[in-house]
């Protein structure tokens, strides 16, 4: 199979028909060989009868219903270990992602040898209160990570399929999947300026200020897991020993102080106390990346959601 396209859906019921129509149409001028994957996320309007309806009419659509609302980064997660094709597509089911960039996009993964390619949507229509703020966090993430992209967030991307398989996506880490990929040791990240067409139908499920928030909490998350989710007790060790020796140096200089003037008082002087605070969050601190070592970071049921339906998979 040349393509998959995997669609996160949520309350999305008036567009899918119409974006469906678009993506088949594109396959087929395309002589593309393809499956969509709607992926309905606890959507509480018509879009799982929608799904069900096109998948009646053709046989390359497919559908997986989760049971509530879990979010993006699960669906996508969920779209990904279904996917079977070649290239995988991802977009978002408002129709402000355009299917005609879908052909490209497999083009430079096939030719030109990209492990993923980002959309980067150079002209928006969005108001200034998304755009400025949305500016704002992909500088930051492209410094933090090193990955040179101008939109991170845009929901219009093309991977390998080895990139999807072998990365997990959970929480709110859809955006900061080319990090994800890049430290899972796929290199060669593109980007490619991609039309921004203006809703059409339902309402934007911006999150607002609380968004961004989180996402750059799941941006110090990331980079945590990533650098040292395998090996804890090189941050916890590291500070930890620093702290210990730091509050071990200061009290052996007051002992010292203690026996050369037997005069020379030690409860009395916050040096003391600062060696001790010193030596006991050192001591907790190594402690603490003993445990992280014990711990797994992929705790059992950490990306298990409860799916209500599948359609068109096994």
């Amino acid at each position: 199979m040349d393509v998959s396209i995997v669609v996160p859906v949520f309350n999305e019921d008036e567009s899918l028909k119409e974006l469906c129509s678009w993506i088949q149409r594109v396959a087929k001028e395309n002589s593309l060989s393809y499956e969509i994957i709607f992926v309905d996320d606890g959507s509480s309007d018509n879009s799982w009868c929608e799904i069900e309806t096109l998948r009646e009419t053709d046989n390359n659509v497919k559908g997986i219903k989760f049971q509530r609302n879990y979010g993006k980064s699960a669906a996508l997660n969920e779209g990904f270990k279904a996917a079977k094709g070649n290239v995988v597509v991802t977009m978002d089911a408002d129709m402000q992602d355009s299917p005609d960039e879908i052909p490209e996009l497999c083009r430079m993964i096939n030719e030109d040898g990209y492990d993923l390619v980002s959309g980067w949507k150079k002209l928006r229509h969005d108001p200034i209160s998304k755009t400025i703020p949305s500016k704002f966090f992909n500088w930051v993430t492209s410094k933090v990570s090193k990955v040179k992209l101008h939109d991170f967030n845009c929901g219009l991307k093309a991977y390998r399929l080895k990139v999807v398989k072998s990365i997990e996506v959970y929480g709110e880490m859809h955006r900061y999947i080319p990090v994800i990929a890049k430290w899972a040791g796929f290199r060669k990240i593109g980007e490619k300026v991609v039309i921004h067409r203006a809703r059409k139908y339902g309402v934007t499920k911006f999150g607002g200020f609380s968004r961004f928030i989180n996402g750059f909490l799941d941006l110090a998350s990331i980079t945590f897991v990533s650098k040292y989710g395998k090996r804890p007790m090189h941050l916890f060790g590291t500070w930890g020993t620093i702290f210990f020796l730091i509050g071990f140096g200061v009290s052996l200089y007051l002992i010292f102080s203690k026996i050369a003037n037997p005069e020379f008082s030690l409860s009395n002087r916050p040096p003391f106390y600062i060696a001790l605070t010193a030596m006991i969050i050192g001591s907790q601190l190594f402690l603490t990346g003993f445990v992280a070592e014990l711990i797994s970071r992929n705790s059992p049921g950490r990306n298990a959601y409860l799916i209500e339906k599948k359609d068109g998979l096994s």
